[in-house]
């Protein structure tokens, strides 16, 4: 059930509804549901595309691991000035997140 209440969070987090997360994943919305629900588990293609989707790690999603850590290895971790505001770190962070998303959608 780790998995249907990490699915749910992420979209939700991201802002998304149900249905505009079946069109990216190409799936029906009560195939959504049923991931969400526990009813069914995406298949593995599918729970790669959503790691990379929300950017987080296969581990995390499966609740191996409470750490909701990239998928990716990060080769030049970026330094952020300890000098910045919540407010900028936040912009950073969407910034970083839509780069994350349009990459996501090519694969």
């Amino acid at each position: 059930m780790v998995l249907g209440q990490r699915l749910k969070e992420l979209r939700k987090d991201r802002e998304l509804s149900q249905a505009e997360l079946a069109d990216k994943l190409n799936v029906v919305v009560h195939t959504v549901s049923n991931y969400e629900r526990g009813k069914s588990v995406p298949e593995i293609d599918t729970l790669i595309r959503l790691a990379k989707f929300y950017d987080v790690s296969l581990d995390y999603l499966l609740g191996l691991i409470d750490e909701p850590r990239s998928y990716r290895r990060k080769a030049f971790p970026i330094s952020l000035p300890k000098s910045m505001s919540g407010t900028e770190l936040a912009k950073v962070q969407e910034y970083v997140d839509f780069i994350t998303d349009k990459q996501a959608l090519k694969v």
